[in-house]
């Protein structure tokens, strides 16, 4: 169990004291500012230096014999919307700061449905230790990235591998995590004392905020309205996000199809008898592509692989495709797949069970002016900020989103901070919004650019790099 560390607050991070020199600078600059009666342009207020807070090693998090007690006369009920990773990793932060919340989901129970395939933690690999994870049990780490022409030709690898056999003087960087998302929620339900914490088989309908703004919350459930009451209510519901729809509206930020579909697999090793390759080593991600249609291939689990192929297609076409279900995407993803081993076998190796296919949608970057309307209301993970999963972000960006919002209601309403009578808008969202979408925004062009590129002959580009760097570098 987990508590916040005393020293940094549950940051990670502590301030450095801002020097003599620069105190006196800004003082100075500021006092100028004042004579001009407003006039000139106001100086910036200097940031302190922050540095990894040394006793909890960065994660913000001690171990404790017990959770904190929910403080329910200092902090806000937290209404959480939505059972996928944004919304377990916002519950699981929340229980570690003691800071009261109920999270509720549409789904009957936690298989209900498929939550995704598999994800990739880059950023967030830092995250989910402040979030109480400090290894993932079925998480499974690649050393070694090729990408491919159809015949088999290699035209780009990086990695860890790669970087030790060129230079044994490179540092290893931080290594990428695989992991299946559903594995990854199942810890952070864990952290929660298991998935009995959620309300589940709970419909959004909607929300209203009372005059001492606070929420009152109507549910679906069995077929019946339930009512309920929150401080904030926070949609961590996904890219056709209930919160979000009621928040801001489907007209103003619609759907944004970005021209192509993905195909979905999961095959397990057992089931490729006879086929020898060092590309299922269970620590190699590779990619091929022609231009046109390209496939990634990444370790799922530590005995199987999961495959994504993605080609441009109309929308129209897309949305039937999908609707055929499995077994066309199947034949469909055979069809236009026949290149190098292994990919042949590892395609008509996969049950048609373990396959699904979508087309692939965004939405416009959100202004932070549309969020700043919702009061007691923000967004959190693809409800705020849907993307493609061509740069593998999505969980990314939920889980830091999820850690950042903890923080910073932990920080905005802590004792004597008043923030009933200034709002929790005020106190705590403006400011968490404007970090998160800064933060996400580079993320949203990108993933949406790279649905683009990796369907064009930039995705063959020799050079022993990220696809997208190479792009970047062409456009410098």
């Amino acid at each position: 169990m987990w508590t916040t560390c005393p020293e940094c607050q549950g940051r990670g991070k502590k301030s450095r004291r801002l020097s003599k020199k620069v105190r006196l600078n800004y003082q100075i600059a500021f006092e100028e500012f004042e004579k001009t009666q407003g006039n000139g342009t106001p100086p910036v207020r200097p940031k302190a230096n922050l540095y990894k807070c040394l006793n909890c090693n960065g994660s913000g998090l001690m171990e404790s014999a017990s959770f904190p007690e929910p403080d329910t006369e200092n902090f806000p009920h937290v209404a959480i919307i939505g059972a996928g990773i944004g919304g377990t990793a916002l519950a699981v932060a929340c229980l570690h700061r003691g800071i009261p919340f109920t999270i509720y989901e549409r789904d009957n129970n936690f298989s209900a449905r498929s939550q995704g395939y598999g994800l990739t933690l880059q950023q967030a690999s830092k995250a989910i230790e402040g979030l109480g994870i400090f290894s993932l049990k079925d998480g499974v780490v690649s050393t070694r990235h090729l990408v491919h022409t159809p015949e088999g030709k290699v035209v780009g690898e990086w990695g860890i591998r790669k970087w030790l056999q060129t230079d044994g003087k490179v540092a290893a960087k931080r290594s990428n995590v695989h992991i299946a998302r559903q594995s990854l929620r199942l810890e952070l339900l864990e952290q929660l004392g298991g998935d009995d914490v959620v309300q589940w088989g709970h419909q959004l309908v909607d929300f209203k905020e009372c005059e001492d703004e606070s929420l009152d919350i109507n549910f679906l459930v069995n077929g019946e309205i339930k009512s309920t009451k929150a401080d904030l209510i926070v949609g961590a519901d996904g890219i056709r996000s209930s919160v979000r729809k009621l928040l801001i509206g489907d007209d103003i930020t619609p759907l944004r199809y970005l021209d192509c579909i993905v195909i979905l697999g999961i095959c397990p090793l057992s089931a490729l008898e006879g086929v020898d390759s060092s590309l299922l080593d269970s620590a190699t991600v590779f990619q091929t592509a022609n231009g046109n249609e390209r496939i990634y291939i990444m370790p799922y689990t530590s005995d199987s692989v999961m495959w994504q192929l993605s080609f441009p297609m109309s929308e129209d076409e897309a949305k039937s495709l999908s609707a055929l279900g499995p077994s066309a995407l199947k034949e469909e993803a055979c069809r236009r797949t026949q290149w190098h081993d292994p990919i042949p076998q590892i395609l008509e190796a996969t049950l048609a069970t373990q396959i699904s296919g979508y087309p692939v949608y965004d939405r416009q970057l959100l202004d932070s002016e549309l969020l700043d309307k919702g009061g007691s209301s923000t967004l959190i993970g693809d409800a705020a900020h849907p993307m493609s999963p061509f740069k593998g972000q999505g969980a990314n960006q939920a889980l830091l989103d999820a850690l950042s919002l903890a923080r910073a209601i932990a920080k905005g309403c802590k004792p004597l901070s008043q923030w009933r009578k200034s709002g929790i808008r005020k106190s705590v969202l403006t400011e968490f919004e404007a970090e998160m979408l800064e933060r996400s925004a580079a993320k949203v062009r990108d993933s949406a650019d790279a649905a683009q590129f990796l369907h064009s002959d930039i995705v063959l580009h020799e050079g022993d790099e990220p696809r997208g760097r190479c792009l970047k570098k062409k456009e410098a």
